[in-house]
């Protein structure tokens, strides 16, 4: 009981990674993944899961050991390193927060039927709600609202998913043949869900700012252990509702023979639509609750994420050291976001795909580079030896670079040819 109370109380950094991480990559990819090609794309998420660990945890690794953010260790290592976290930060920003808050916008406009409201316009108001939310509440309110806001969706999702097992896989239609796991677009498919699962590999910063908040805010610094033990936590749900979603995808679509749309908003309500069909109409709010909220989570968390690093990356270039130094201009930069990300989805709405895939293709290629940059933090003289990752951990994350530069090259190598 005790263990739980400190889990409780620890509880924050891990749970922000939970619902930022349970975004587009779960409600789309994963259930897409088990729409098309069925149970045996369990294997890729698990696989990414346990590759891309050790990466996140040596976010919070560093920061509870050092007290510091893993982007000062970037800095510690020398500015070729942070002037690369920031090259692929500004790259990854740019259309990122516009993206995910168009297709909330869209979600919630199929959700509640407003199809005669611009995505634009919900966008604009889900921008103002969310800095009001981070503006006046800050950390803290971000952290209380999530503690429900992620119950919550597990709780739908995990209804929605006993109820699509209890209904049983749908019937084939006649002739149906699943498509090749190893042709071009079958093989192109599983390296961008592997790539972005369970979110991408630079979010490890995200999770080191938080951390860095929570402890200024509780005045108090867990143990290491009880850090990793909060974080492995929130690393566990994500893997776990990932498998929700394949679920959902198996049992309600894959054999069904419905052409599955490449648009994020369209796909979500294809789902929920064909859920519905599937178990019955009064099944629709649990699928509605788990998809909204999926995707309004990892929406809110990005902005302040985003705001976050940007302010960081800023601060400790132009010299001015400790981040916590630059939290005043928190306010500016949550504003900076909305605006930006509203010109953003005004201007380029009609390529905010190709924005966002030139982004996340970034983000992917370069992702071996930053876990190779953590690794690099947690093995310096900034942490004593016995704080250190172990010898299986480290072995684990050099599988994980490996593994990753083999995808980036080969990714690089499809899209050539």
């Amino acid at each position: 009981m005790n263990r739980f109370k400190i889990l409780l109380n620890n509880l924050g950094p891990g749970l922000l990674f939970a619902s930022m991480a349970i975004g587009t990559s779960h409600l789309v990819l994963s259930t897409k993944a088990g729409a098309q090609y069925g149970w045996l794309m369990i294997i890729p998420i698990l696989l990414a899961n346990l590759l891309k660990y050790p990466f996140f945890e040596f976010g919070v690794r560093y920061t509870n050991v050092t007290g510091k953010s893993i982007i000062e260790g970037y800095r510690n290592r020398g500015k070729s390193y942070l002037w690369l976290y920031a090259f692929i930060t500004l790259a990854t920003s740019i259309a990122t927060p516009a993206a995910l808050c168009s297709i909330t916008a869209g979600l919630l406009i199929n959700i509640l039927g407003l199809q005669g409201v611009g995505i634009a316009t919900v966008a604009l108001g889900l921008f103002l709600f969310n800095s009001i939310i981070l503006i006046i509440g800050k950390y803290q309110l971000l952290e209380t609202m999530l503690k429900f806001v992620v119950p919550t969706l597990f709780v739908a999702l995990f209804i929605t998913t006993f109820l699509a097992f209890s209904q049983g896989p749908i019937t084939p239609v006649v002739d149906f043949e699943p498509p090749p796991f190893f042709d071009k677009l079958g093989i192109l498919f599983i390296i961008t869900l592997i790539g972005w699962m369970p979110t991408a590999v630079e979010a490890s910063s995200w999770l080191s700012l938080w951390t860095i908040e929570k402890y200024t805010i509780q005045h108090h610094r867990p143990s290491l252990r009880e850090a990793l033990q909060e974080f492995n936590v929130g690393y566990v749900v994500t893997a776990i509702l990932a498998i929700f979603f394949l679920a959902i995808g198996c049992l309600t679509l894959y054999g069904s023979g419905t052409e599955l749309s490449t648009n994020g908003i369209v796909f979500a309500d294809q789902v929920i639509n064909l859920f519905t069909t599937h178990i019955g109409q009064w099944a629709y709010l649990f699928i509605a609750v788990a998809a909204f909220a999926t995707m309004y989570s990892t929406c809110l968390t990005n902005h302040d994420a985003t705001a976050r690093i940007g302010i960081d990356i800023i601060n400790l270039l132009i010299g001015k050291g400790n981040s916590r130094e630059s939290k005043r201009f928190y306010s500016f930069g949550i504003l900076f976001i909305s605006v930006m990300s509203l010109i953003v989805l005004f201007i380029f709405n009609s390529n905010m795909g190709l924005i966002l895939a030139i982004a996340t293709g970034v983000s992917f290629v370069l992702a071996p580079i930053v876990g190779y940059m953590n690794l690099q933090n947690v093995l310096s003289l900034d942490l004593p030896l016995s704080d250190q990752p172990t010898k299986a951990l480290q072995l684990l994350s050099y599988a994980g670079i490996i593994f990753l530069t083999l995808l980036a090259l080969y990714y690089g190598y499809l899209l050539i040819n």
